[in-house]
């Protein structure tokens, strides 16, 4: 089985990868969008959202997980003329048609006939898979191609690790593509377990050169930034991902109000408002309730306790665009503490544009980046260049960033170094090979070197096609 990558190689986003069973049959892992500095100054290019591969070939597709990043071209698969199966697990068989709809509105039309239609000619493909359930994928003439098993990745609901393998007895190869892995301990998510084996392995790099901090120090700093805020009486602005980043910083602003019950910071925690102005993200987050079978020992203990982790009151959801414009206004005019969580993660649009365009230049504020920022994105350059007195550019204007910028890299839903390097060396049978892919390069570079020590003898190799 050979690969073809036709994405996540110069860069983290984009992430496209094709599996070539024989010289005319492949399948295909994740579809995505490409985001920030892998794009032009207005977003992805019309050449970039086309697909530039024949498709003729592609059997089935499958998704590791629903980011943008990862399934934002699935549409465009499509035009360009694939009719196959989309495998995924079951979660995110019920979170992808939220992601499709919403990437069809931003990036293809506004027309909800056109979008009902391009919408259910997609779901129509979709099974959703059981984790750990191998399901066997035929070809053109019935045989059985290869086998695939979905397995924890713990980096958002609902995604996996794939593990694919062909062949019988001596000729028997596994594949395995980690699509994006999560750090241990995330809330609400099992941590990944690493694959008893492969021959090949495809692993992401987007912290390859970084560590995360430990749950309880980012636990503290969250607490000790909200408690700044409220003591200025400013506004906490966390730019995050509709799905998986939202959901996870919810669950720990629940558990720290419910810490704080009976302490002397009850005061403190119990006027701070909480606003999800993200519809997108609201919907996300019922999705997550509905699917709480999949959530991790902790969460479950803590509902079934009676707690509500995901919807507690003084959480506060924005849904309509007259609403959210209100809710601008009156934290500019008031100045009241509040945590805001809106999309996009990046600051590259979405609606928490217009709260950094009416809120960064008031000393009050606080920004904080949970999430990777790449290059060429605004919230790269707030993170780069607030520190330092700098300004950023937002719709064209100028902006000075004199609000307070941190970083909490541990809420991070992406593995660290040592999570990657662990996710090999827990291996019991080392890959041969290994392909390093979704990241800058300097992440990529020094993931390598420490792959190179776990398993010297693999050939470890950075793709740049």
């Amino acid at each position: 089985m050979d690969i073809k990558h036709h994405g996540a190689v110069n860069g983290v986003t984009g992430s496209c990868h094709e599996l070539l069973i024989d010289d005319n049959q492949s399948v295909l892992i994740d579809c995505g969008l490409f985001q920030g500095a892998e794009t032009s100054k207005d977003g992805a290019s019309f050449e970039q959202m086309q697909i530039e591969f024949p498709v003729e070939q592609v059997q089935a597709l499958f998704i590791t997980h629903c980011h943008i990043d990862h399934v934002g071209r699935i549409p465009y698969l499509f035009a360009a003329g694939f009719d196959g199966t989309i495998y995924c697990t079951k979660p995110t068989a019920e979170l992808l048609p939220l992601v499709i709809e919403d990437a069809l509105k931003i990036g293809f039309t506004r027309d909800k006939s056109l979008i009902q239609r391009a919408l259910k000619k997609i779901t129509d493909r979709i099974i959703g898979i059981d984790y750990q359930k191998w399901v066997s994928i035929t070809g053109n003439n019935n045989q059985t191609l290869l086998k695939a098993r979905f397995s924890p990745a713990g980096h958002i609901l609902g995604s996996a690790y794939i593990q694919f393998e062909s062949g019988k007895g001596k000729e028997k190869r596994r594949v395995v593509f980690s699509g994006d892995l999560g750090a241990p301990y995330t809330p609400l998510l099992p941590s990944p377990k690493s694959p008893y084996q492969a021959d090949v392995l495809v692993i992401e790099s987007t912290y390859g050169d970084r560590l995360h901090g430990p749950r309880r120090s980012r636990h503290l700093k969250l607490k000790k930034i909200v408690e700044k805020c409220v003591a200025d009486n400013g506004v906490v602005l966390i730019p995050a991902f509709s799905i998986g980043r939202t959901q996870e910083l919810l669950y720990e602003f629940e558990h720290i109000i419910h810490s704080n019950k009976k302490s002397s910071r009850q005061s403190t925690w119990g006027k701070i408002e909480i606003i999800v102005d993200s519809p997108l993200a609201a919907e996300f987050t019922d999705t997550y309730r509905k699917l709480k079978i999949y959530w991790d020992k902790e969460a479950r203990r803590r509902k079934a306790s009676g707690r509500h982790p995901l919807s507690f009151s003084q959480l506060t959801t924005i849904n309509n665009h007259s609403e959210h414009t209100q809710t601008v206004a009156y934290l500019k005019k008031h100045q009241r503490p509040a945590i805001v969580i809106a999309a996009s993660g990046m600051c590259s649009g979405g609606r928490i544009v217009n709260y950094l365009k009416a809120l960064i230049q008031d000393s009050r504020t606080d920004i904080l980046f949970v999430g990777y920022q790449a290059q060429g994105t605004p919230g790269r350059e707030i993170q780069t260049w607030g520190p330092r007195g700098g300004y950023v550019e937002l719709d064209g204007k100028h902006y000075d960033i004199k609000a307070g910028t941190h970083t909490i890299s541990g809420y991070s839903a992406h593995a660290d170094q040592q999570d990657l390097v662990n996710f090999v060396k827990r291996m019991r049978k080392k890959p041969a090979e290994i392909r390093i892919v979704h990241g800058d390069n300097e992440a990529k570079q020094t993931l390598k070197g420490k792959l190179k020590q776990v398993c010297p003898t693999a050939h470890v190799v950075v793709p740049d096609k």
